[in-house]
């Protein structure tokens, strides 16, 4: 199986450099690197303005592009957290921590070799760790029916509520509310129109366009609108700079190993972030240090290894996503929406079908990495300075683009009434503590859990004990079930934590007398 593996891989380079695959490559790493420095923009605005572009390419190069947009915004992201101490996206704000006292101390620049470092390295980790076990799947896809399918992908949609940040009940009221609006449309079984309020324009079903861009684009602008007009100045890097010394390579060395253990390990598990990983990692070596008081002060080890965590998680999110058809976030959920939109069904027998899509983009990750280190090292002064540009400029400018994407997939202004209406929704959930992130996982994995479920009970004529009955079946349900009482039961323990405590605090109060 390795020799094989490495002949596809092979098969895969020769797939990636060819000129068109390798400029579009080029082109996304690009695009999500810029989109990583600057504030309020993130891999999901961009991809979801790109969206549209993709629908008259070949899957291929789109692919290629929207994979290289979601690592090169990793990369990105650390030059603000760690210059001024910015974090553009929740991944690196735990990198803030070190990284910006590490520029008061005047190593901004080594800090951001580090970073470089980890990050390459973090990145072939897990491009080795997805090409060997994603073969692994091609041995049991026949072994996944109707019934296997929805028990994995209703696993999938747990997991991205209630792991998501804050309530695990609003998360899964939002997932709710992404499946409700997934099956808006035209019912294929029975030809009926569901949720579409006499809307025609409804009645194919709602874009995921508009959808992405509604909740992850006007949503992220409404929301940091009030933000500072220029967002900081002075600081330069030299290239000499960024070059780590040998002691400080030593030190940053097993940080480096150790979040990318961990960021492997999370990356194969659907709905775990990565801020989630950047923080268990940061804590981690905390935990490990003889000299814990370093952190927070502008200790090396608290930028290399959150940066290390997030960069292979990155590479091996696509584990899931490209053979089990499962998104490890809300970026993953819309590649997998893209890929639909192709026409290419993601699961186990992807491999074997669209080898030249699989293999080729296993190896455009290692060409889009190499490409971001060679592009970061001259380009740091310019990313600055990109920083500094105001945020009234940048605020207009992406609600222009939004609406040029948004009514150039269909030619449809209605579209860009959807994307008014999700913004709008979408902010006042953000304003009451709702994790939109799940939304999109529901709206994506609802009609394919839909699908499957329907499939199973037709072939075992209505009986549910098929999903009980097949080993791989129940052993998911299994999953999903302790997964649910995983979280009654932590919710209440938190309950009666906080009532004892509530009543500790009353029992400790004096007692007014009276004169």
């Amino acid at each position: 199986m390795i020799e094989q593996s490495l002949i596809d891989l092979w098969h895969g380079f020769g797939v990636a450099l060819e000129p068109h695959n390798l400029m579009w490559s080029f082109f996304g790493v690009l695009i999500g690197n810029l989109i990583g420095v600057l504030p309020g923009m993130g891999a999901l605005s961009a991809i979801s303005m790109l969206l549209p572009l993709t629908y008259t390419m070949h899957p291929i190069p789109a692919i290629l592009m929207l994979a290289g947009i979601f690592y090169g915004s990793q990369y990105g992201g650390a030059i603000g957290a760690i210059l001024l101490n910015l974090p553009c996206h929740p991944p690196h704000a735990v990198t803030c921590l070190d990284g910006y006292p590490l520029t008061k101390m005047g190593k901004g620049g080594t800090a951001l070799g580090i970073t470089m470092i980890c990050s390459f390295f973090a990145a072939s980790v897990g491009i080795i760790v997805m090409i060997f076990a994603s073969p692994l799947l091609v041995s049991i896809a026949f072994k996944f029916g109707p019934a296997e399918l929805f028990s994995i992908m209703l696993l999938g949609l747990l997991c991205g509520g209630t792991m998501s940040q804050g309530s695990a009940l609003k998360g899964v009221a939002m997932t709710v509310f992404g499946l409700l609006v997934g099956i808006v449309g035209t019912d294929v079984n029975t030809g009926t129109a569901r949720f579409t309020f006499g809307l025609v324009e409804l009645s194919d079903k709602v874009e995921l366009v508009a959808l992405a861009l509604g909740f992850f684009g006007v949503t992220e602008f409404l929301r940091s609108v009030n933000r500072m007009q220029v967002v900081g100045g002075g600081v330069s890097v030299r290239l000499r700079d960024m070059r780590p010394s040998k002691a400080e390579m030593k030190q940053a060395f097993f940080p480096m190993v150790r979040g990318t253990l961990i960021g492997t390990l999370f990356g194969a598990m659907p709905g775990t972030g990565p801020t989630i990983t950047t923080f268990i990692a940061y804590a981690v070596e905390r935990k490990v240090s003889k000299t814990p008081e370093r952190f927070g002060k502008g200790a090396i080890e608290g930028v290399a290894s959150p940066e290390a965590s997030s960069h292979s998680k990155t590479q091996v999110d696509f584990i899931p996503t490209m053979t089990l058809g499962i998104p490890g976030d809300a970026v993953m959920a819309l590649i997998l929406g893209a890929l639909i939109i192709q026409g290419i069904q993601p699961g186990p027998q992807l491999i074997t079908e669209h080898a030249d899509l699989f293999w080729g983009l296993i190896a455009s990750f290692w060409i889009g990495n190499v490409l971001l280190v060679i592009l970061n090292v001259p380009l740091i002064g310019l990313w600055v300075k990109l920083l500094q540009v105001p945020y009234r400029y940048l605020f207009p400018s992406a609600l222009f683009f939004i609406a040029v994407g948004v009514f150039s997939t269909n030619n449809a202004l209605f579209e860009i009434g959807e994307v008014l209406v999700f913004g709008l929704i979408g902010a006042v959930f953000v304003a009451l503590d709702f994790p939109v992130a799940p939304i999109l996982l529901g709206y994506v994995l609802g009609p394919l859990v839909e699908e499957n479920l329907r499939r199973a009970l037709l072939l075992s004529r209505g009986d549910f004990m098929v999903f009980l009955e097949r080993p791989i079946s129940a052993t998911f349900v299994s999953i999903c079930a302790l997964l649910i009482a995983g979280q009654i039961f932590f919710a209440i323990r938190r309950s009666y934590l906080k009532r004892r405590a509530s009543s500790q605090v009353n029992q400790d109060m004096p007692v007014n007398q009276d004169a």
